[in-house]
């Protein structure tokens, strides 16, 4: 059962660091385009030690909370249920909290990532490469479970990260097959990247980018563009940005935690392009 809609609700975003969050911006302004008008969103400095009494004291006006990092995976122990997304690759970014005091929790950056992917017209590659390891980059192959029908080659920058991903490829039923990073040139070529890596990390390679790139998906969003990001653009390759990836999983988000579909993309997406700007 959906949180109630009607009533005065509120919601937020956890996670250490937060002041950078663009998520109240996002869901504020599809809470003004759905007339929500007596709904609230705020941020909250919270950490893996602070989360369990964090949530304890949440009143019954409570409708959901959004979670980055450092607390996907520290939730779980918290919730009465998680979907099976969030089970698969063991993160929760989304929690609702129900009518009748259950907490649910789901992963919506992987369905987001699927859906942005679709909004620019991609719905099948036989092939793609993902540039870095971690929790970002089990998502993203979560996401290519859902697209990719060929091989996905990671490009990692040890062999204990290696491994992990040849196992999340394993769980998820993805073709993975690991490079070492020094090569991550080579994954240029492929006809969908997955950059994952933290800033400034893939700055070198943007000299290595091919004459006719096809899609680069950086999930970073500030500084933006990337080296990459750029330099792909301008060999003419489609990119698609963190913003993307924000944007779509918010929407999700705000469809559970309000129990109002659709949520307005088109408002929020607006939203954060300005509020990006304007930093």
């Amino acid at each position: 059962m959906p949180a109630r809609a009607t009533d005065a609700r509120r919601a937020a975003v956890l996670g250490s660091p937060i002041a950078h969050s663009l998520s109240p911006v996002l869901h504020r302004a599809a809470y003004e385009e759905l007339g929500l008008t007596d709904w609230s969103y705020d941020r909250f400095e919270v950490d893996e030690e602070g989360l369990p009494a964090f949530i304890d004291k949440l009143g019954s006006e409570w409708a959901g909370l959004s979670l980055t990092m450092p607390l996907k995976r520290a939730v779980i122990p918290l919730l009465d249920e998680i979907s099976d997304t969030a089970a698969s690759v063991e993160a929760v970014n989304t929690v609702v909290f129900t009518e009748d005091g259950r907490r649910t929790g789901d992963n919506t950056d992987i369905p987001g990532m699927v859906a942005a992917l679709r909004e620019h017209g991609i719905e099948q590659v036989d092939s793609a490469a993902i540039l870095g390891a971690g929790a970002t980059a089990s998502s993203a192959l979560a996401a290519l479970a859902r697209v990719c029908t060929g091989e996905v080659v990671a490009y990692v920058r040890s062999a204990a990260r290696a491994a992990e991903m040849r196992q999340w490829g394993e769980r998820l039923g993805v073709e993975v097959r690991t490079a070492d990073w020094s090569d991550a040139e080579q994954a240029l070529r492929a006809p969908l990247v997955i950059a994952t890596t933290p800033s400034g990390a893939t700055d070198a390679l943007a000299t290595a980018v091919p004459e006719r790139p096809a899609t680069l998906f950086d999930v970073l969003y500030e500084p933006w563009p990337t080296a990459l990001a750029a330099r792909w653009s301008m060999a003419g390759g489609a990119v698609l940005s963190g913003l993307d990836l924000l944007v779509h999983q918010a929407v999700l988000q705000v469809e559970q935690m309000t129990g109002r579909a659709p949520a307005p993309l088109d408002a929020m997406r607006r939203a954060g392009e300005k509020a990006l700007a304007e930093r």
